[in-house]
C-alpha cells in the first residue's frame, strides 16, 4: 500500500474535514471557564443544534494559513531548534560524540535501543515531548546509521517511545493532570497503578523495536570516523557538548518548574547554537549561515504542523466537532459499565483523528464523559484512563498528528513504512490499555 506524501495526505484531510461540514448537522456545547485548569471546557448536557456553517473550498484554503498562525509558536520553535542543532552539527561535536559512543559500544549496538527509548519515554511522561524531537532526529540518524539500524528505529526510540510514555504517564501535565482536574480528582492520584502499566507498555514498545531492528539491519555500515585511531571528544567539542547539555537542563527546568511555553523554551537552544558556532570556529557569518540552513531543513516539518492544525480550524468553524462528540458519546449511556468503558477507549481513538491535541481533547470530552461514567458506575479514574490510553496512543498512528508526520519527514521515513511497523504494536498497547481500564473498574480505583 503506497501512501501519498505527508503534505498531500494532510491536504486531503483538510478537504475531507471541509466536506464533512456540508454533511454533518451543526451543533455545539456551551462552554465555561474552568478554575482548576484555566481552560474553556464544555458544559455537560448543554449540546444543542447550531447554525450551519459549511466551509467552502476558499475557506478551506484560508484555514491553512490560519492553522499555521495558530501553531506559530510551535512552528518557530521547530525552526529555531533546527537552526541551532545545524550549527552544533557543523562543528562536528555531535558526530565525534556519536563516533566515540559507537566505538566503545562495539558489539553491543542493540543496547542503545532500550537506553535511548527509556530516556524519551521518561521525557514523554514528564512533559508530553513531541515537536521538540524533530530537531533531534538528525543526531539520532547519525547514531542509528553508524550502528546499522534502520531509520524507523530512530523514530521508534524517540517519538514512539515519548508517545508511549505520555500515554501511560502518571503525571503528564498536558494530559492526565488536565483530565484529573476536569474530573475533580486529586492530580497525580492513582500514580502507582499507572506506573505498573507504564513500565509494561514501555517494555512492549522496546521489545518490538529491538525485534524490528534485529530483522532490518542496514547492509552497509556508515563509514568509520574520519580521524584515524580511536575517536575522542576534544576540548573545544567538550565545551560545545556541555552547552548542549546545559540547554537541555534549562529546558527541563523551564517546563517542570516555571511552565514555560514554546517561546521561552526556544531561547536556551538559540543561545546554544550561537555558542556552538562561535566556539566551534564557524564565526558570526558561518553561524548565521548554519541557522539559515537549519531553517530550510525544517520547512517541510513546519508546514506539516501548520496544515495539521488547519484540520481542527475547519471542523471548528464548521460547528461539527461537538456534533461528532455528542453522536459518539450518547450510545455509551445504555451500555453496562465494562462495555461502556471499552467504548470510551475506542471513542477517544476515533475523536483523536480530527482532534489531534490531547489537551484539546480533554477539555472537549471529559466534562461530557464523566457524567456518563457516573451514570453507569465507572470510577472516574477509569474514565480518565480510557482517555489517556485512547487519545495518547493514537498519536503514534494518526496522520493528523502534525508532530509525528514532521518527525517522519525529518527522518525520511515514509508514512506507510512507519504504519507497517507501528500499527501492530499500537493494537497490542491498546489491548493493554483496555486491560488497565477493566482492572481499574474491578478494583474501584
Amino acid at each position: 500500500m503506497k501512501f501519498p506524501h505527508p503534505l498531500s495526505l494532510l491536504f486531503v484531510c483538510v478537504a475531507v474535514a471541509a466536506a464533512s461540514t456540508w454533511v454533518l448537522p451543526a451543533g455545539q456545547y456551551d462552554r465555561h471557564k474552568d478554575e482548576a485548569t484555566g481552560r474553556d471546557v464544555v458544559t455537560a448536557g448543554s449540546y444543542r443544534p447550531a447554525m450551519p456553517n459549511p466551509i467552502s473550498p476558499l475557506e478551506a484554503l484560508v484555514a491553512i494559513p490560519r492553522g499555521m498562525a495558530d501553531a506559530g509558536s510551535v512552528i518557530f520553535f521547530v525552526f529555531l531548534l533546527g537552526g541551532a542543532f545545524t550549527a552544533v552539527d557543523k562543528t562536528g561535536a555531535l558526530r565525534s560524540l556519536v563516533d566515540t559512543l559507537v566505538t566503545r559500544a562495539a558489539g553491543r549496538g542493540m543496547a542503545v535501543i532500550p537506553v535511548v527509548a527509556v530516556l524519551f519515554a521518561t521525557l514523554g511522561a514528564l512533559e508530553n515531548m513531541q515537536e521538540e524531537i524533530i530537531a533531534l532526529i538528525p543526531v539520532l540518524l547519525i547514531l542509528t546509521r553508524r550502528l546499522r539500524l534502520d531509520p524507523v528505529v530512530a523514530v521508534a526510540i524517540s517519538a514512539g517511545s515519548a508517545a508511549v510514555g505520555a500515554s501511560f504517564s502518571p503525571l503528564n501535565p498536558f494530559q492526565v493532570l488536565i483530565a484529573q482536574k476536569l474530573s475533580q480528582l486529586q492530580p497525580g492520584s492513582g500514580a502507582t497503578f499507572r506506573m505498573v502499566f507504564l513500565l509494561a507498555a514501555t517494555a512492549v514498545w522496546i521489545a518490538a523495536t529491538m525485534r524490528y531492528a534485529g530483522r532490518n539491519r542496514l547492509t552497509e555500515e556508515i563509514a568509520a570516523p574520519e580521524q584515524g585511531g580511536e575517536p575522542s571528544v576534544g576540548g573545544r567539542n567538550l565545551v560545545i557538548l556541555l552547552s548542549v547539555a546545559l540547554s537541555f537542563g534549562v529546558f527541563m527546568i523551564g517546563i517542570i518548574k516555571f511552565g514555560w511555553d514554546f517561546d521561552q523554551l526556544a531561547a536556551p537552544f538559540v543561545a546554544m547554537g550561537i555558542v556552538a558556532g562561535l566556539v566551534g570556529g564557524l564565526g558570526a557569518s558561518g553561524t548565521a549561515l548554519a541557522f539559515g540552513e537549519g531553517f530550510a531543513s525544517m520547512a517541510t516539518a513546519a508546514m506539516l504542523i501548520g496544515i495539521a492544525r488547519a484540520i481542527s480550524v475547519v471542523l471548528d468553524q464548521g460547528h461539527v466537532i461537538d456534533t461528532l462528540v455528542y453522536s459518539l458519546v450518547t450510545p455509551l449511556e445504555s451500555l453496562p459499565s465494562y462495555a461502556s468503558a471499552l467504548g470510551m477507549l475506542i471513542l477517544h481513538v476515533g475523536i483523536h483523528v480530527p482532534v489531534p491535541s490531547v489537551s484539546g481533547q480533554a477539555v472537549l470530552t471529559m466534562p461530557v464523559l464523566i457524567p456518563v461514567g457516573d451514570l453507569v458506575s465507572i470510577p472516574r479514574q477509569a474514565v480518565v484512563l480510557a482517555y489517556q490510553y485512547g487519545a495518547g496512543l493514537t498519536d503514534i498512528v494518526t496522520p493528523t498528528n502534525g508532530g509525528m508526520m514532521a518527525i517522519l519527514a525529518a527522518a525520511n521515513v515514509p508514512f506507510e513504512k512507519w504504519i507497517r511497523f507501528a500499527l501492530p504494536i499500537f493494537g497490542i498497547l491498546l489491548a493493554l490499555g483496555a486491560i488497565g481500564v477493566a482492572a481499574a473498574i474491578a478494583i474501584g480505583l
